[in-house]
């Protein structure tokens, strides 16, 4: 049996593995045990010296967090699949520790995986209707570290269908939308958009884009692993309350995830906290490079890939750290084309790219009291703090060097005739990657091309394909792989160039900087392109203010707002520990009120 999951149908089906009273209930500790354990909010360390004292199993443990699922899974729309085999393998890792026999840091706790990460035991869609009951041939490498450290695959969540890489303008898919199940909602704020125009069942408060974090904030399992191509971790992890682990491009191998492009894919953890993000991101990564992935050569992990040794209170202390202002904080004075302006032109926060901040506008007055307070914070921490920091690519007036003006080309207005100034990067990316990871399928493919995945798309229109076009898929397609390739080769010179060599690279050594600081997801999209690592840490709270603004009379709640750390390639360990320190001294996080 496959539980991948329509409206309405999760509870029901979660009652096969759960009694009804506790599918009802949704207990959030389980009652006599010596020490109960509760849930809600338990971390992984938590959770795991529970089972080392036998305070519970990872059946029992499995079986708490599917009560949860069952209770509040159709309010928020966060899992595409439920693994079927979950208590199964909850009572085989229960065994091996009766034996004696631990596997690793995660062993017998649930994980979940965006649903574009291969499993060659549960359905695998992407969000495709395409893909609907497609169970792939095999494992992703990073699929099989997480087995190999004890980890239980309990569901797979909900993204932008095919990590947002479908439609584009005129008409853009919203974040966190698929075909496979409709729109996924925000636990802090899990209510339809009530504004004219936007009233067809998007959420009130955006949950960040493609890689869902919902589950874990609403502890539906410990921690999840989403991917990023431009933002699909960072932003997902801020519009959520999470930690994340944004890494550099390389350092999990991407075999057996359904790509966009391997210039700038990468998959990463998302959790409660940076220790849980840290113990995550030390099993996802492979103990030797990955013949399937040649990228997982650029970084080599630490002793024993583990970096819960870098989780220091006082991290901070010493560390110099750089405030980008203009373009992130505050907008910039940006060149103007000829035949342009800077404004129309400043859209660099790219897809998933981290909202306000990221692309030319100011913070808001609460983002940015957020942010002067996280600021005055890492002062008292020991942190010496280089504000402003110039990055160069943003500060230039020389148009054709400007990060700023350098985006994605994205949708029909970027067309082959009319994607003269922006990067093809994602577009051509996504044709030959694709397709290269399609023929990995074999047999077992439902499609063969990213061609037949468009024709099938638009003979299954009334079936629910396509409900916002497929623009991204058809810039991507019309690519020519060989005819195309010096201009791709050209403008990815140029990302790397714009926001590494003389954007990320130059800031920071000319101010001799440990990190920069972002507000919120603001620096995905600059980070991105050179495959740079970013961690993210929950902070603050601000107003959800959107354009048009929400009716009279509805009172839109509070926005989850986070700040980030980043740095230049394999800089993960120095990340973690300023981002742990930081959440060390602050402790902000707070679950959702809308899924106790």
């Amino acid at each position: 049996m496959t539980l991948t999951m329509k409206p309405l149908a999760l509870t029901i089906l979660l009652a096969s593995f759960l009694p009804s009273a506790t599918v009802a209930a949704a207990p959030a500790s389980l009652p006599n045990t010596a020490t109960p354990l509760n849930v809600v909010e338990a971390g992984i360390p938590e959770i795991r010296a529970a089972l080392e004292q036998k305070h519970i199993t990872s059946r029992q443990l499995v079986t708490l967090y599917l009560a949860r699922i069952g209770m509040y899974e159709d309010k928020l729309h966060c899992i595409i699949t439920v693994n079927p085999n979950a208590l199964k393998e909850a009572d085989d890792r229960d065994r091996e520790r009766a034996q004696g026999r631990v596997r690793g840091p995660l062993h017998g706790i649930p994980i979940a995986l965006k649903d574009n990460i291969l499993t060659h035991d549960i359905v695998t869609t992407g969000g495709a209707l395409a893909f609907d009951g497609f169970v792939p041939p095999y494992d992703a490498t990073l699929v099989k570290n997480l087995r190999d450290a004890g980890a239980i695959v309990i569901a797979k969540t909900g993204l932008s269908e095919l990590a947002n890489w479908v439609a584009g303008p005129p008409t853009p898919m919203p974040g966190n939308y698929n075909a496979m199940r409709g729109f996924g909602y925000n636990p802090y704020d899990p209510r339809r958009d009530p504004r004219e125009g936007t009233n067809d069942g998007r959420p009130v408060l955006q949950t960040g884009g493609s890689s869902s974090g919902v589950g874990t904030a609403a502890n539906f399992w410990s921690g999840n692993v989403g991917s990023e191509t431009s933002g699909s971790i960072l932003s997902p992890a801020n519009q959520n309350m999470l930690a994340a682990i944004k890494p550099t491009v390389g350092r999990i191998s991407r075999y057996g995830v359904i790509p966009i492009t391997a210039d700038q894919d990468t998959a990463g953890p998302m959790a409660k906290s940076v220790t849980d993000a840290a113990i995550m991101f030390g099993a996802l990564e492979s103990p030797a490079p990955d013949p399937n992935d040649a990228a997982t050569k650029r970084c080599t992990p630490p002793a024993s890939r583990d970096y819960t040794k870098f989780l220091k209170a006082d991290g901070l202390k010493g560390a110099r750290i750089g405030i980008p202002r203009a373009f992130f904080y505050e907008r910039a004075k940006l060149p103007q084309r000829a035949g342009g302006s800077p404004e129309a032109a400043a859209t660099a926060g790219g897809r998933g790219g981290g909202g306000r901040g990221g692309n030319g506008e100011s913070l808001t007055p609460e983002q940015a009291q957020v942010m002067t307070e996280a600021i005055e914070i890492l002062k008292q921490q020991g942190a010496v703090i280089v504000d402003p920091v110039e990055i160069p690519s943003i500060a230039t007036q020389d148009p054709d060097k400007n990060f700023a003006l350098w985006s994605q080309c994205s949708g029909l207005t970027n067309v082959k005739s009319k994607d003269a100034n922006c990067s093809v990067v994602l577009k051509y990316g996504m044709k030959r990657d694709f397709n290269a990871w399609l023929a990995t399928l074999g047999s077992s493919a439902p499609v063969k091309t990213l061609t037949e995945l468009r024709e099938w798309n638009i003979t299954h229109i009334n079936a629910g394909a396509i409900r916002f076009g497929q623009s991204q898929l058809d810039i991507s397609d019309e690519m020519d792989l060989e005819g195309d390739r010096a201009r791709y080769e050209h403008d990815r010179a140029k990302d790397v160039e714009l926001a590494g060599t003389h954007g990320i690279d130059e800031a920071m050594k000319a101010n001799n900087l440990d990190a920069l600081l972002f507000p919120g997801a603001s620096g995905a999209a600059i980070a991105a392109k050179p495959g740079y690592p970013t961690v993210i840490v929950p902070f603050g709270m601000v107003p959800n203010t959107v354009t048009p603004p929400f009716p009279s009379g509805f009172e839109a709640k509070p926005a989850p707002f986070g700040v980030s750390f980043t740095g230049m390639a394999c800089s993960e360990p120095r990340l973690i520990e300023l981002g742990y320190a930081f959440e060390h001294a602050t402790k902000r996080r707070s679950p959702p009120p809308s899924a106790p």
